[in-house]
């Protein structure tokens, strides 16, 4: 059953669940080549050989990665780096490496030379913040991310404001989850993660119309909806007291999860759980 509680995030992929978050992402990037002696534009034909093995060695690692193959990962980036030492990205790849392999103290170490080399590398700074995020080091992950948002606006932009809004949530800070969530909507409003929790901190805030709002966005699409969503806009509906609007909803849950957690929650009527 797919759930917003599975949803990844990273500069390449999207989706955030309030409460759970899965960070993966940082696929090889390709080497900003320099342009030829007569001024052209890099193309792929400028890159080296060595570079080209190098990259290819770098995008099995990532792809190994993204499969939880993480030693092999590491084996394929040692080769990476063994054929070009100068191969950007490979700090930030074993961070995330070790990170997945759950060894905090080189993950630490990696996203710190990572950033000595790359200070301003917006990839780094979002992955590094979200890792901050995770082991509890809030003011930390807050000030990572506002490096990493002040970085040239992209739709990436709009992932790490999702990240950081998120991480705010973990922290308590609602009212600056709120402005930042509704930032991240602002750049990206086709994000279903985005609107998602940006609904479920304006409930949790009590501004229920706003919030309807937000989760109807998500609910509009039946690639979009899941037992979370929905679950979200019942308790919406119950606490505005529109009990039609309830019965309606819930009516969808349990059609569509019938035996998901909120859909019990649902039948026990525990709408604060």
């Amino acid at each position: 059953m797919r759930t917003f509680r599975s949803l990844l995030t990273g500069l390449g992929i999207a989706g955030l669940l309030v409460g759970t978050l899965n960070l993966a992402g940082c696929g090889a990037t390709m080497p900003t080549a320099t342009a030829g002696s007569q001024g052209d534009i890099a193309t792929a034909s400028d890159e080296s050989e060595v570079r080209k093995r190098a990259r290819i060695r770098m995008e099995l690692a990532a792809t190994y990665f993204s499969q939880g193959q993480f030693t092999t990962a590491l084996d394929e980036l040692k080769q990476a780096e063994a054929i070009d030492p100068s191969l950007p990205d490979t700090y930030e790849m074993r961070a995330l490496i070790y990170d997945a392999m759950g060894d905090t103290a080189r993950t630490e170490a990696n996203y710190r030379v990572a950033l000595d080399r790359n200070p301003n590398n917006g990839s780094v700074l979002h992955n590094y913040a979200w890792y901050l995020c995770r082991q509890g080091q809030y003011p930390a992950a807050d000030a990572m991310f506002e490096r990493a948002s002040n970085q040239p606006q992209t739709v990436a932009t709009s992932k790490t404001l999702l990240a950081r809004g998120v991480c705010q949530v973990r922290a308590g800070l609602y009212p600056e989850a709120q402005k930042t969530l509704a930032r991240s909507y602002e750049i990206d409003p086709t994000n279903p993660a985005t609107a998602f929790n940006l609904a479920s901190v304006l409930h949790r805030r009590g501004e229920l119309e706003r919030a309807r709002f937000y989760i109807a966005r998500v609910n509009s699409r039946d690639d979009q909806i899941t037992a979370d969503s929905l679950w979200l806009a019942t308790r919406i509906e119950h606490r505005i007291g529109n009990r039609d609007g309830v019965r309606e909803v819930g009516d969808q849950l349990r059609r569509r999860f019938p035996a998901s957690r909120e859909t019990n929650l649902l039948e026990l009527g525990r709408f604060d759980d």
